[in-house]
C-alpha cells in the first residue's frame, strides 16, 4: 500500500527536494482533547516549480536517498 499525505512546504533550500510538514489531529486518550502533531518529510520535486507555503500532495516511492522516500504528486494550492 502506498502512503499519500497532504501537507505544507516549509523549506525549499535544497535542489530538487522540498521539506513538507504533515499535520494530524487525534484525541487524547483520557481527556479527549484534540492534539495536533506534525511530521516532516523530504520529497522529490521533479520538474515542478514550488515555493514556500504551497499546499501539496506527496506519495511514497522507493527510496532515492537516505531520507528521501516521497515524491510531490500535485500542487493543491
Amino acid at each position: 500500500m502506498q502512503k499519500k499525505f497532504n501537507g505544507t512546504i516549509v523549506s525549499v533550500k535544497m535542489q530538487k527536494t522540498v521539506v513538507v510538514e504533515v499535520t494530524t489531529s487525534s484525541p487524547h486518550k483520557l481527556y479527549k482533547k484534540l492534539i495536533k502533531t506534525g511530521k516532516r518529510y523530504k520529497a522529490d520535486t521533479g520538474d515542478l516549480a514550488l515555493k514556500l507555503g504551497d499546499k501539496v500532495k506527496i506519495g511514497e516511492i522507493s527510496p532515492m536517498s537516505k531520507d528521501k522516500k516521497f515524491k510531490v504528486l500535485e500542487v493543491i494550492k
